[in-house]
């Protein structure tokens, strides 16, 4: 995707914000939603077998709380959700820390993975039999050698410019020094919540956690996607991830492919769309 700079630059974590008052707008309009699946059929398919848990991947400059209301809706559904702190700190690494969590789950996983957390699915869920389909919301799903920094389709707007690096230790990287990446709050509702008002933006920037440069760099194992069914949200709007190559990877992986015009903080600004992919997902599988 981009090669990094040499010399680091400064970068005042802000103190984090809390509750988000938008996602109370945000959490109605998925109850809406909710409802319009239930009168479909979805949820009243689902039920027809054990209800799966749902487990939530976030993925880079962001948290858990990103997907506040899609917990509420699924959880209001009757569904389980886990949500996993993704560390951050190199893709297998990572990726081994979310199998372990995945491996105390009992029946059927429905695996969720946004951004750098889809790379992370792709391989955590590798060898875990009792997940059953993985779902990609504007995610990347490399294949095997392939890292965040493979270039297939230009026109991401994140480039070295836009970034504060900050040299960091780092146990996961070659030799225990790694760089730490955050997005410039100037150009974060550009790069990754450009839907939402410049208040949420101003909110996701200062929480944003800090995402190593190792999990940019390091390559993909063989794909679980290989082997279980996948579902991918592709965001239409997205300068963090190019839309085409969301559409290569989500082709590729022979996805069951959905399309929303969102920028890359699409659990945040379009919830109603992830939860419809996740309920479509859950309903094949069970």
């Amino acid at each position: 995707m981009f090669s990094m700079p040499k010399r680091a630059t400064g970068w005042r974590l802000l103190q984090p914000a809390r509750r988000r008052t938008q996602l109370l707008v945000l959490a109605a309009a998925t109850a809406l939603l909710a409802s319009v699946a239930i009168a479909t059929g979805i949820t009243a398919r689902a039920a027809a077998g054990p209800r799966p848990t749902i487990v939530l991947v976030h993925g880079g400059w962001a948290d858990s709380s990103g997907w506040d209301a899609e917990i509420t809706t699924l959880t209001g559904l009757g569904y389980p959700v886990v949500t996993i702190a993704n560390p951050l700190r190199s893709l297998t690494s990572d990726s081994d820390y979310v199998r372990a969590r995945l491996e105390q789950i009992s029946g059927p996983i429905v695996l969720v993975g946004h951004s750098y957390g889809g790379a992370v699915i792709t391989n955590g869920a590798r060898g875990v039999s009792n997940v059953k389909a993985l779902v990609y919301v504007a995610a990347f799903a490399p294949a095997e050698g392939e890292s965040l920094a493979t270039d297939q389709y230009p026109g991401t707007h994140i480039d070295p410019s836009k970034l504060d690096v900050v040299p960091v230790p780092n146990p996961a990287a070659p030799g225990g020094q790694d760089v730490d990446l955050y997005i410039k709050p100037a150009d974060f509702r550009d790069i990754f919540a450009g839907d939402v008002s410049p208040r949420e933006s101003m909110l996701e920037a200062a929480t944003q956690r800090p995402f190593a440069n190792t999990a940019f760099t390091q390559p993909s194992g063989a794909p679980a996607w290989a082997t279980i069914p996948s579902w991918d949200l592709i965001s239409l709007d997205d300068h963090a991830i190019s839309p085409a190559g969301q559409m290569f990877m989500a082709q590729r992986m022979h996805a069951h492919i959905t399309t929303v015009h969102s920028a890359h903080d699409i659990m945040i600004s379009h919830p109603a769309a992830v939860d419809q992919i996740i309920l479509r997902a859950v309903a094949a599988i069970t």
